[in-house]
């Protein structure tokens, strides 16, 4: 029980964090019937700040909010108290759902085992990542929204995929094991920084012209011999190129074989792209292409 006869607590240093004595300002306009936006203009605070303060940390009887300086400072000295206990690691048998379920061991309740969520693999350019270990897992997102549908009457069975990521991620809460990280998703060990995503530039590639900067004459196609060119990934990396001759309409497929020992081998960093046609093999099709033109069509 909250106390009602000691003294407050020490005023919070936190510019953010409400004081006693705004707690003590917000317990006498409850008393008088003033409004939550008339209070917030009052203290010149955020009026979801005034009700979420009302809400959370107010004494409940017969239903009603019953405002407290005291007992809403208690309440807001539990609640900031750290280091905090996982609540994985106070519930096993949430902790051993959860587990089984990111290491793809799945089972009801009962202990009936059932296959998880079916993952389609579209069969697109990571190849080796059709064996990963997530392939038969849940992520965090189901996990949290099952609970609901397997344990509908037990509330001791909730979490956010939130704290289910957090148990992962931070080293030293002791929830679950390390070693499942590489069932989620993005098969990642540790989370990727907010800022650093955030800061993260564009895929663009640099000094190329634009489309709206070429030469009037071969926007107008009116002048015959500029060919314009593009690359058409299809599934189970398969391609083709094109080559167009913008005043004709004249087309040329190129034939794009994949290069030689792709998905066999582990991919180089910063090699060959375009799920094995690179470059080279580009270049390559389209001098073999355009031997095929007669002399005059070559030279434009």
């Amino acid at each position: 029980m909250p106390p009602t006869h000691l003294a407050p607590s020490a005023p919070r240093t936190l510019g953010r964090s409400l004081s006693f004595a705004e707690r003590e300002e917000i317990a006498l306009e409850c008393a008088r019937k003033t409004g939550v936006r008339a209070i917030a203009r009052k203290l010149g605070r955020s009026p979801s700040t005034i009700s979420r303060e009302i809400r959370r940390n107010s004494a409940t009887r017969g239903g009603d909010f019953d405002c407290r300086a005291i007992t809403a400072q208690w309440h807001a000295d539990r609640a900031a108290q750290r280091p905090k206990t996982s609540k994985l690691a106070n519930n096993p048998a949430l902790r051993d759902y959860e587990q089984d379920r990111l290491a793809g061991v799945i089972a009801t309740p009962d202990g009936v085992a059932f296959d998880g969520p079916v993952v389609v693999w579209k069969k697109r350019r990571a190849v080796h990542r059709q064996s990963r270990r997530w392939s038969l897992a849940w992520s965090p997102e189901q996990i949290a929204q099952r609970l609901k549908m397997d344990f509908p009457e037990d509330p001791t069975m909730r979490i956010s995929h939130e704290a289910i990521y957090q148990a992962l991620y931070i080293q030293g809460r002791g929830a679950l094991k390390r070693e499942l990280s590489a069932c989620l998703r993005s098969g990642r060990a540790l989370r990727l920084p907010r800022e650093r995503a955030r800061n993260r530039g564009k895929a663009f590639v640099g000094d190329a012209l634009m489309i709206s900067d070429r030469p009037a004459e071969v926007g107008d196609r009116e002048v015959p011999g500029h060919w314009e060119g593009d690359l058409i990934l299809g599934l189970g990396s398969s391609a083709i190129g094109t080559l167009v001759e913008r005043t004709t309409r004249f087309t040329m497929l190129l034939h794009l074989p994949r290069m030689e020992g792709h998905g066999a081998t582990r991919s180089i960093k910063n090699g060959p792209a375009l799920a094995g046609h690179g470059a080279e093999a580009v270049r390559d099709a389209i001098a073999d292409t355009i031997m095929d033109l007669p002399a005059q069509a070559a030279e434009t």
